[in-house]
């Protein structure tokens, strides 16, 4: 059977099942040479077989897609490497990854870094050998065999789970691995990569499974986009906000408490204080009012909410208490609603905004928490709106609005929007969802805010617009979601008086602006490396001394800043000034007042900041300039 294939107004008729290289010889792509191919929307690499018909679009190595393809056949060839090496090791699964690439290995025991040398070195060997990547299609139950007579049991449990009869394998030399693709052609043309290390990783992320080693790499078409990652990569390293939050005495997450479960130490609890103030001031300046709400509830009510349903794997195990099932709370939104039903609403009262930090509790699974960035305890930035089908786009508006104000005081003028549509398990009719779709588009398009779709990545009750944040190294991160909701109203039965005295239901609207303040918190030691703007400072001014007799001088400067609500340290040991103002700068504390005896005699302070500059004030000058600067939040 023939298939009918175009590009650029060149039309072709191939053979169905021919490899996908064929295109090379039947279009002209003006003397350049495609890695991949997508045709029809599906990536194929040059072995796959044409199928169908339809548009074909080249993959050049400069387009996005084809590191794709370079770091899923990187990761081949680290396999490969490893089973040289190492031919007991049982193979795990090897996906390319955003960044980079990664294989799992079941190894009897760890790798070290003398072995990630000699991988790496081995990889660079069969990168030399060129060796053509082979696409093959075998019947499933022969494919189990191959690789049971081959001892690769990861491999077989994974055959054993694909419905198709028919599965595709890859070799390259001697080496065989399950893989649906997409490859590059040979070898190679993997030139610039690097592996970077490793780490345990549960077999399919389950702790109930065996912990394999997963070693991690990147790769790019060329040696400087592969020198940037890394430089950019030492930087991320310089800036993890795990080792700066143990550094900075900011939090700590304890064995004994349990994995997931943050400290707050008491500099770390001075910023989210200010974060807290300000969110909170912001709030009620905006016609919110603020709500508070249990840590636990009766199981019963995430029944009633739905997300016994449809989030039970996030949930904690209940406990029982005087006989009934208790649960800590995965969300606020059921409270904000029972407050909302604990009278009688008139539509006169409308729009009606709650908002809550409220600290909620999900299960995550130990392979995949993150310092403060995944964790199994956090407080949520939440809000929620009741409001009427005509307020909508308004409020829709007006959270867009003090989104983009939030993100904009804390420093990050860039951020990606994306629609989330319905998933596939979902509450409600597909006309309401489609209705709530459309109330978020429409606000997006009529604000002019360029946006993606997100394809079935919407809650169960509702779609929603998320924004990531882009942070000083390019990385982005998500935070700020708003969701539209015709369904839980629905489920709790809540209403309000309408001007025809007959009962409506209520739309609402869930939104947080920063996620969690765990994780925006995390966000913001990475982005400022530690070095907060003055407003957020744990230490606003360390007050330092050159010797004794400068003390009584240096102590007035203390009390009169203190006096101000300025968040002082002072330093009169009697160490080094050096000393004093490197401890200073590691604390990457704002500002030093240094007093010695010029600062006494004139009464006159000598303002060090913490990027080396110095400057000369009176002391009400300088309480005068803290002050400006603390009320503009300046970045």
């Amino acid at each position: 059977m023939k298939i009918h294939l175009h590009y650029r107004g060149q039309e072709a008729e191939v053979e169905s099942g021919v490899p996908a290289a064929r295109l090379l010889e039947v279009f002209d792509f003006e003397g350049r040479r495609p890695v991949a191919f997508r045709v029809n929307g599906q990536l194929l690499d040059l072995h796959s077989p044409l199928l169908e018909g339809g548009e074909v679009e080249p993959i050049f190595p400069e387009d996005p897609e084809a590191l794709e393809v370079l770091r899923h056949t990187a990761a081949h060839v680290l396999a490969q490497a490893v089973k040289e090496l190492f031919p007991e090791a049982r193979l795990g699964i090897g996906p390319a990854t955003e960044e980079g690439f990664y294989y799992d290995f079941d190894y009897q025991r760890p790798f070290t870094e003398e072995d990630l040398a000699a991988i790496e070195k081995r990889m660079k060997e069969i990168v030399k050998r060129r060796l053509p990547l082979k696409r093959e299609e075998l019947p499933r139950q022969e494919a189990e065999r191959f690789f049971a007579s081959r001892g690769e049991t990861y491999k077989v449990e994974l055959l054993k789970e694909i419905p198709e009869e028919r599965v595709s394998i890859y070799r390259q030399g001697d080496f065989v691995d399950l893989c649906r693709g997409p490859h590059l052609p040979h070898t190679g043309m993997v030139k610039a990569f690097k592996l970077l290390s490793v780490a345990g990783a549960y077999w399919r992320g389950d702790e109930r499974n065996p912990q394999l080693q997963r070693i991690y790499g990147t790769a790019f078409f060329d040696q400087e986009a592969l020198k940037e990652y890394l430089k950019r990569l030492e930087e991320a390293k310089r800036r993890d906000h795990r080792r700066l939050g143990r550094e900075l005495e900011l939090f700590s997450i304890e064995e004994e408490v349990g994995p997931g479960l943050i400290l707050w130490h008491p500099r770390g609890a001075i910023v989210r204080k200010e974060i807290e103030d300000f969110w909170r001031e912001e709030h009620l300046r905006r016609g919110y009012q603020l709500v508070f709400t249990p840590h636990i509830a009766l199981r019963d009510l995430w029944k009633m909410s739905g997300h016994l349903d449809f989030y039970a794997e996030n949930m904690f195990a209940p406990m029982e208490i005087d006989e009934r099932a208790y649960q800590l709370k995965p969300m606020n939104c059921p409270f904000h609603i029972l407050i909302y039903k604990s009278r009688k609403r008139s539509y006169r009262e409308f729009p009606i905004r709650y908002c809550e930090l409220g600290t909620v509790y999900r299960y995550e699974r130990s392979g995949v928490l993150h310092g403060l960035m995944r964790v199994r305890g956090f407080t949520q930035d939440d809000a929620h709106i009741f409001c009427r089908e005509d307020q909508l786009e308004e409020e829709i508006f007006r959270v867009l609005d003090l989104v983009v104000y939030f993100l904009t005081v804390f420093g990050f003028e860039e951020y990606q929007i994306y629609l989330s549509t319905r998933p596939e398990k979902y509450v409600g009719s597909e006309e309401v969802w489609e209705k709530a779709e459309g109330a978020l588009r429409a606000a997006l398009e009529k604000k002019g805010l360029p946006y993606e779709i997100d394809p079935g990545e919407g809650v169960f009750y509702g779609p929603k617009i998320d924004l990531k944040i882009r942070d000083v190294l390019g990385r982005f991160w998500q935070c700020s979601t708003i969701q539209v909701d015709f369904n839980i109203p629905e489920r709790f039965d809540i209403s309000y008086m309408g001007p025809d005295n007959r009962p409506h239901r209520p739309i609402m609207i869930h939104r947080a602006l920063l996620g969690s303040l765990e994780r925006f918190f995390g966000v913001l030691i990475e982005h400022y490396a530690g070095a907060f703007p003055l407003w957020l400072a744990p230490v606003q001014v360390a007050v330092l001394t050159v010797a004794d007799r400068h003390e009584p001088f240096a102590r007035k400067v203390c009390d009169l800043l203190q006096a101000a609500g300025i968040r002082v340290e002072p330093d009169f040991r009697g160490e080094r000034l050096g000393y004093k103002i490197r401890e200073a700068q590691v604390k990457k504390v704002p500002y030093m007042v240094i007093v010695g005896d010029r600062e006494v005699e004139e009464e006159r302070l000598t303002v060090r900041t913490r990027t080396g500059e110095n400057l000369s004030f009176s002391p009400e000058e300088f309480l005068r300039k803290l002050r400006e600067e603390i009320q503009s939040k300046k970045i």
